[in-house]
């Protein structure tokens, strides 16, 4: 995280710059969900799904996926006040975790994105944010024709920590991704400089 400074030239403060991971298993919608808020062109590292690495990743369950995340995503979205989130998408496959600790570095805290139809897949992330007290919240994506599971209902069958939020979404609307992050930073030990309530 960048902090604010109000010893620039000029007498003028410059930006604050927030660093948020998106994270979840693999085909749950991170680099959509960082897509769809960012107000830049969004860095994507995006390769074709190989046969071999179909066979590694399991892909039971989004066999339509032609390619996945490598290395990371990157968006960016700014708030009024000078602040500005920059969004990390962590790779979904297990072999590429050990990228997740260098992401994390400095982070403000982190976004697990879960697909009720495949929860165990968020299950990595979830207790990689939990062991390192990063603040997180939980996302459930709607998928289309996905049974519909309550907030409670996903918390409990994660088992997660008293007060970690989760809330429904819509990975491919900005304005749902929006929410989830205003969620993420309103959380007790999230973000509270000028700005932070609302884009």
């Amino acid at each position: 995280m960048v902090r604010e400074h109000d010893d620039a030239p000029g007498g003028e403060t410059t930006p604050l710059v927030l660093k948020v991971l998106v994270a979840g298993g693999l085909g749950v919608g991170r680099t959509t969900l960082v897509g769809a808020v960012s107000e830049i062109r969004p860095l994507r590292t995006e390769e074709l799904l190989s046969r071999a690495g179909r066979s590694a990743d399991g892909t039971g369950g989004v066999e339509q996926k032609t390619a996945t995340a490598v290395a990371l995503d990157f968006g960016r979205l700014t708030f009024r006040y000078g602040l500005s989130l920059h969004l990390f998408g962590t790779p979904g496959q297990d072999r590429f975790w050990f990228l997740w600790d260098e992401l994390a570095q400095g982070a403000l805290g982190a976004v697990v994105l879960a697909d009720t139809r495949r929860l165990e897949g968020c299950f990595p992330a979830v207790d990689h944010f939990e062991r390192r007290r990063i603040p997180f919240v939980v996302a459930v994506n709607r998928f289309p024709g996905a049974r519909t599971h309550s907030p409670d209902d996903v918390f409990r069958a994660l088992d997660l920590d008293q007060g970690t939020p989760v809330v429904l979404c819509d990975a491919r609307e900005r304005d749902s991704g929006k929410e989830v992050l205003i969620r993420l930073v309103e959380q007790p030990g999230g973000c509270t400089p000028p700005g932070c309530s609302r884009p």
